[in-house]
């Protein structure tokens, strides 16, 4: 069954695509990709933490499960010495497959990107917010709400989420009107045990 995509998102169903995700040099790369274009194995080291030579293998191997793909140099250069690497979908999405394998990949994946985003929002507080005008400082929201909710609920609430963004995912940084500001929406819902 496939996740509802409004966002048009690469949709990771494999679980080997999910265990190869979860490597932090990796799932680095296609977030720096995804962010802010194309770019080489050599550009791309200094942001994930690896050689260019360590990098340009995890894009291969990014490239096997179709996350990835090379082409041309954005402006339309022709060294052919320079591999130019380029995100196929602006995001990705999975759901938690049904096997015992597939659910240990998928709680691999899920690790890694909170352990990901947790720390972009710290870098965020030390690096960012101090600089902000203090408009877009106040648009910064944070929230910690406990509902109780039915899984049908929370598909629900998921989906209204996801319709709500939309069009702002979907119109990118071209369709943005003037004065628009780039916003990371970090979202996470974690179901509590019961007891």
């Amino acid at each position: 069954m496939s996740l509802r995509n409004p966002y048009g998102d690469f949709e990771i169903t494999d679980p080997q695509a999910m265990r190869a995700l979860a490597h932090p040099v990796r799932l680095a790369a296609l977030s720096y990709l995804q962010k802010n274009g194309p770019a080489t194995a050599t550009q791309l080291s200094e942001h994930v933490g690896a050689s260019p030579s360590v990098t340009s293998w995890h894009l291969r191997h990014l490239a096997s499960f179709g996350l990835v793909s090379d082409g041309p140099a954005p402006d339309g250069g022709s060294d052919k010495r320079q591999r130019w690497w380029r995100a196929v979908a602006r995001g990705f999405r999975f759901e938690m497959p049904a096997t015992p394998e597939g659910a240990e990949a998928g709680r691999l994946l899920r690790a890694e990107l909170m352990s990901q985003a947790l720390e972009t929002a710290q870098q965020w507080l030390v690096d960012v917010e101090p600089d902000l005008e203090p408009e877009w400082s106040r648009t910064a929201g944070s929230s910690n709400t406990l509902v109780r909710i039915t899984p049908e609920e929370a598909e629900a609430l998921e989906n209204a989420v996801q319709d709500l963004l939309a069009p702002y995912v979907q119109r990118g940084e071209e369709g943005a009107p003037p004065g628009a500001h780039p916003i990371r929406m970090i979202r996470m819902s974690l179901p509590e045990a019961t007891t």
